[in-house]
């Protein structure tokens, strides 16, 4: 344990400098690129979640007093099948894709090959600080990279038990884990990568990016921002409710990019979605949530002043209709609602990310989509109906990153994963997580045959005329073109 702790403090720039010309080295044996050293660490890495499955959920209840059941399902289980998803796939994905060729480069061949990057950055983030970290290596693996990841400070037990299981598990010479904070991340900022991936927030984002660009580095930013949930009058109050509780406070107590930020919902219907929520909270998290062993805490005594502010703001705690109950000792505060927040407040202009749902209130649902387009694009985006012209609406008129008709889940590997303007950049999840690890190759293949003398000085009237009935492609324009040029 000594050592761990002195090595946390030497680690510097020059250490970074070192950890990325090793990885550079190995890369450059090209034993990464192989596909046996690809199915392998795969292979381990699911190894290891079944052999550590108890460490791991342990290491996340320490972190974040989170639920044997969501680190087992939303954490784990999730990795695992992103895994199984890569071994099964990867060969494919590995292949080749054949393109079509033109008239131009007549006769040829063309091929789009897929290559690893090289060596790869992966700053991970606090509040699923297993998935989060692992889920981006995954694809970076498959595609053949070399790999360092960063997890969070914040998630302290997490972050020292992925030091010590990648280091057990998986290649050392090639997949490394560096630990710390601030001062260990500007470290690896200043070296050069050959992609960065990052998790987090927006203020951060910006000084990655600023890093990243020293070096024409291209980045993933993987950020958040407010989630709308749009809630109409037709529609199974009960089961829409059960999902809009499991994708806020089922999901790490409301600390996840994509958790529900805010209800926009008519005057005439709040009454009734609040009595719904009242329900059913207390069906799933009793009378006293405080004491409920299936909420998370919050993650820290920081986070839990910043979210008592948004509360507290006088224009707000009027606002509170349910919950709102706090335990600062323990780092607790109860599922809370509250009805017709101004949009002025703290809480309507943030991010939320924790256990607080303000409910917007207007006149008709189709006003939501103004609300929605009137701030910062989401990462996603709810909306619970029974209306196809409504559904269709939705989907032509908000941008987000991801939208979601009658659920609040993202849990599908066949969809990319990722933000567009404030909520982030690139995607990944299955096939897109290989992608943003690969590089697209454009491959051309010729012989040498039938030699285009038309291409090669002098320029003629004639060679002109061919030239232009080549690359529009037109047959007729060609066999014009010759019968010009037999004329002249």
């Amino acid at each position: 344990m000594t050592s761990e702790v002195e090595n946390k403090r030497v680690f510097c720039t020059e250490s970074a400098k070192e950890l990325v010309k090793e990885l550079r080295a190995s890369f450059a044996t090209g034993k990464t690129k192989s596909y046996e050293w690809r199915l392998t660490q795969l292979n381990a890495m699911v190894k290891m979640m079944e052999e550590k499955e108890p460490q791991i959920v342990a290491a996340l209840h320490d972190d974040l007093s989170k639920p044997e059941l969501e680190s087992s399902i939303y954490e784990i289980a999730m990795l695992k099948n992103s895994c199984r998803l890569a071994v099964k796939n990867m060969k494919h994905w590995m292949m080749p894709e054949k393109a079509k060729t033109s008239l131009v480069t007549f006769p040829s061949s063309a091929e789009i090959v897929s290559e690893p990057l090289g060596v790869v950055l992966v700053i991970s983030a606090w509040n699923y600080p297993f998935l989060l970290s692992l889920d981006p290596i995954v694809g970076a693996i498959a595609a053949g990279n070399a790999i360092v990841l960063k997890p969070s400070e914040i998630a302290p037990a997490t972050s020292l038990l992925l030091a010590r299981l990648v280091a057990e598990y998986l290649d050392s010479s090639c997949i490394k884990v560096v630990e710390g904070a601030v001062p260990e991340t500007a470290a690896l900022l200043e070296q050069k990568w050959d992609k960065i991936l990052y998790t987090g927030n927006g203020r951060v984002a910006r000084i990655v990016m600023a890093a990243a660009a020293k070096h024409l580095t291209p980045v993933v930013m993987e950020l958040g921002g407010k989630c709308p949930v749009i809630v109409d009058s037709d529609i199974n109050l009960q089961v829409a409710t059960r999902r809009i509780i499991a994708g806020k406070w089922g999901c790490n107590n409301g600390q996840a990019c994509i958790s529900p930020d805010y209800i926009i919902t008519m005057k005439d219907y709040a009454q009734k979605l609040i009595d719904s929520f009242k329900c059913e909270l207390e069906r799933f998290y009793g009378k006293n949530p405080l004491e409920s062993k299936d909420l998370s805490r919050i993650v820290n005594s920081n986070h839990f002043a910043r979210l008592s502010k948004l509360l507290d703001e006088d224009k707000v705690s009027s606002k509170i209709v349910h919950g709102g109950e706090r335990d600062k000792e323990n780092l607790k505060i109860t599922p809370t609602i509250l009805l017709d927040v101004p949009r002025d407040s703290l809480i309507m202009n943030e991010e939320i990310f924790g256990p607080l749902l303000p409910v917007f209130l207007v006149d008709k649902v189709e006003d939501s989509f103004d609300v929605i387009n009137s701030g910062t694009k989401p990462l996603a985006a709810y909306l619970f109906t029974n209306k196809k012209k409504l559904k269709e609406k939705f989907v032509a008129t908000v941008s987000a990153g991801a939208l979601v008709i009658n659920d609040t889940t993202l849990a599908e590997p066949t969809l990319p994963f990722g933000g567009v303007g404030d909520s982030g950049m690139g995607a990944y999840h299955g096939k897109f997580s290989f992608d943003a690890f690969s590089h697209k190759k454009a491959v051309l293949y010729r012989g040498f045959a039938c030699d285009a003398f038309v291409r090669y000085p002098p320029y003629t009237r004639g060679k002109l005329g061919l030239l232009r009935a080549l690359f529009d492609g037109s047959i007729l324009g060609i066999i014009r073109a010759l019968l010009g040029w037999s004329k002249a």
